[in-house]
């Protein structure tokens, strides 16, 4: 993939920034994903959300301290999840500026971006954080890789994709 050099910078010359773009994207990804959770482990196992959200913070504090904080930890999963989204977005966003064909492609590209997440996220971050290992309940892993390519690489790749088409309206006919 050759870095598309066509573009230098983050506005148009009117302006306006394919920035709310990303973000919107990373918010609906991030909403994808955790109501996704708190749904698969609610019916499952009858876990509340506030027990979704204190697992993520679990990955900072630890799986004890999560818990035990109520929900000051379940409001900080929350938060670290958004952020965590929100990055995810950003990096997309960031690279695909560079690459045109993440924005050209954001279906294809937008699955695998998803996939190359889900990996990362569970085989590198998670099991690195202080939560230490994830669920290996193997409907979760299989559902969790399809939410990963459908409803978190493929919102961050759309989201980037009318971001750089609204910096870049000359970009739409090519």
């Amino acid at each position: 993939m050759e870095p598309d050099s066509r573009y230098q910078g983050g506005t148009t010359s009117r302006g306006s920034s394919g920035w709310r773009y990303a973000i919107a994207g990373g918010l609906i990804a991030g909403a994808l994903d955790i109501m996704y959770a708190c749904v698969f482990w609610g019916l499952e196992a009858g876990v509340p959300a506030r027990r979704i959200f204190q697992t993520v913070a679990a990955g900072l504090l630890g799986r004890e301290a999560a818990i035990a904080g109520g929900y000051r930890t379940a409001a900080l999963g929350l938060a670290l999840h958004f952020f965590i989204a929100l990055t995810m977005a950003a990096i997309y966003f960031l690279v695909a500026r560079r690459w045109a064909v993440l924005w050209r492609r954001p279906w294809l590209m937008g699955g695998l971006y998803g996939l190359w997440l889900y990996v990362a996220m569970n085989y590198i971050v998670v099991p690195l954080s202080a939560a230490g290992g994830g669920a290996t309940d193997a409907v979760w892993v299989r559902l969790s890789v399809v939410v990963h390519v459908f409803l978190i690489g493929v919102p961050c790749a759309l989201a980037a994709r009318y971001g750089i088409l609204h910096e870049r309206p000359d970009q739409r006919l090519s």
